[in-house]
């Protein structure tokens, strides 16, 4: 049997004292019943009496419900009104190639509703596209048809696989969160509608001025368009001219520290198809971050500007200023007013230069009468020296 070897302990060595540390006592702690498990639970219970037939029952007419709903969508009882648009022939010409030009809402029938249209309207407007243009789907009286009696019926138009192609494209974007962020902050009826927004230009040229009617009716749609690209939930509008001055100065401070999460991704020039170079994908990419940055600044200048313009168009600020000196006035009155208390008309500005210039009259008096007593007083000095100088002269 083998023998283990121990070392001999030095004769330095000395034994550990007892420890020092203190066992802590037990605490009471709260345990919080979470997770899915016991919300079914509480559902079971509360909802259901704890059972489970119930529970099963209340599950299938859910089910029965949904699928009631989903039939209906299907044989069109409920389309919500979408995806019938009328389609033009520049609309149906699309090239799937030039997706980035695209309108897409316009794609889906959707334009009335754009970036306002919901999930479903979306969904139910790409079923209706579907089934029109699917490719499977030739045989339809539309233009244009063949001569042919042979052909009768045959629908000759080939640009529905491209057509579809723009549809299938659509619904990728539209459905995709992040894609549709990004396609909304350049839609091509916001950056329409951004053109034709007033400039300082416009005013500074011809002298332009607005009455108050239509200084909101051509403000107002501007600021509720550009309020949806803001990272607070909820910006003020402009308001009428009837808002007080709370509301006017709370709308210029939120629109001046304005943040928007618009984006500029969608312009992002492609990598050239085909190309494997490490280089220019670099080089593109570096290109498109420059090139957001760019525009996100023009972005936010532009509505800085154009809060600046709305600022010096303003009617209201107009009457807030007079507001506020009337104030003033008043209170410099009442300043003015006796100590007493009684009730004085506040005086005119004639009255209140008249006043004035009376006192600095009596000033000026008591000014000349105060150097004609000392000038007497220095005279009297004068001659009293004299006088004290003659009599001791003969005493010499």
């Amino acid at each position: 049997m083998a023998s283990i070897q121990t070392n001999i302990l030095p004769k330095s060595y000395t034994l550990p004292g007892p420890s020092k540390a203190s066992i802590s006592g037990p605490s009471t702690r709260r345990l919080l019943p979470v997770g899915p498990a016991f919300v079914s639970h509480l559902r079971l219970t509360l909802q259901h009496g704890h059972s489970f037939d119930v529970h099963d029952a209340h599950a299938e007419k859910e089910r029965q419900k949904l699928e009631e709903q989903q039939n209906s969508a299907a044989n069109g009882d409920d389309d919500l009104g979408v995806g019938d648009e009328p389609e033009s022939a520049e609309l149906l010409a699309l090239d799937p190639k030039e997706w980035k030009k695209h309108d897409y809402y316009a794609v889906l029938g959707l334009s009335h509703l754009r970036y306002k249209a919901t999930p479903e309207q979306i969904k139910i407007a790409h079923r209706k596209k579907v089934l029109k243009h699917h490719p499977d789907k030739k045989v339809t009286s539309a233009e244009p048809q063949s001569t042919s009696s042979l052909l009768t019926g045959i629908n000759l138009n080939t640009n529905d696989d491209a057509f579809f192609k723009c549809i299938a494209k659509a619904h990728e974007v539209l459905t995709h969160p992040e894609k549709r962020r990004q396609y909304d902050s350049v839609d091509h009826e916001l950056m329409e509608h951004q053109e034709d927004d007033p400039s300082p230009t416009d005013f500074a040229k011809s002298k332009k001025t607005l009455s108050d009617k239509e200084f909101f009716s051509t403000f107002t749609p501007i600021f509720e368009r550009e309020a949806r690209f803001s990272k607070k939930q909820v910006m003020p509008m402009l308001g009428d001219i009837d808002a007080s001055k709370e509301h006017v100065e709370g709308f210029y401070d939120s629109w001046y520290n304005f943040e928007s999460w618009r984006s500029f991704e969608w312009l992002d020039k492609e990598v050239n198809e085909g190309s494997d170079n490490r280089d220019d994908k670099r080089y593109t990419e570096k290109k498109n971050k420059s090139e957001r940055a760019r525009r996100k600044k023009e972005d936010i200048a532009r509505v800085r500007q154009f809060v600046d313009l709305t600022l010096s168009l303003d009617p209201r600020i107009k009457r807030i200023k007079q507001q506020e000196k009337e104030a003033r006035e008043a209170k410099k009155a009442a300043k003015s007013a006796p100590a007493s208390g009684a009730a004085t008309p506040q005086m005119t500005k004639a009255q209140e230069e008249e006043e004035k210039r009376k006192k600095e009259e009596a000033e000026k008096a008591a000014k000349a009468d105060a150097k004609k007593a000392k000038a007497a007083a220095a005279n009297a000095a004068k001659k009293a020296r004299r006088a004290a100088r003659a009599e001791e002269a003969p005493a010499a």
